[in-house]
């Protein structure tokens, strides 16, 4: 238990809601897990499966266009993140109820962080990157 809180969620939405969803995918995963091996290697397998799901959903539901589809792809990957990682604590790594629970908080304050940072940073972004990029 102990988990981490990293701004690592502005990463993966910024790339997930600028880019394809193949790239938003192998950014959330592979990026965070890199991370994770250097911080919880425990994690790293999870993390890169749950953070690829993250990006790979997010960069599906956003059209690229409204901040209001960006904020429900943001909700919905970061749903998926939370329940993920609650999945692994609890059943995987047997944390236990409450252990598992803990971790909720903290993941919560990284989607909405990562959300509030990342949304307005990939509109920025999407407006400067000549089209074939995007």
């Amino acid at each position: 238990m102990g988990g981490y809180f990293n701004l690592g969620d502005v990463a993966v939405f910024a790339v997930a809601l600028t880019f394809n969803p193949l790239v938003g995918s192998l950014a959330g995963g592979i990026g965070s897990a890199i991370a994770d091996l250097i911080g919880f290697p425990v994690f790293a397998i999870p993390t890169l499966i749950i953070k690829g799901l993250e990006g790979l959903l997010a960069s599906v539901i956003s059209n690229k266009k409204s901040p209001i589809r960006d904020l429900f792809a943001v909700v919905v990957a970061g749903s998926e993140m939370v329940v993920g990682y609650f999945v692994v604590e609890y059943f995987v790594l047997q944390w236990g109820m409450g252990g598992a629970l803990a971790e909720i908080p903290g993941n919560v304050v990284q989607i909405v962080v990562g959300g509030l940072i990342g949304v307005p940073l990939s509109y920025i972004i999407r407006r400067r990157l000549p089209e074939i990029l995007k």
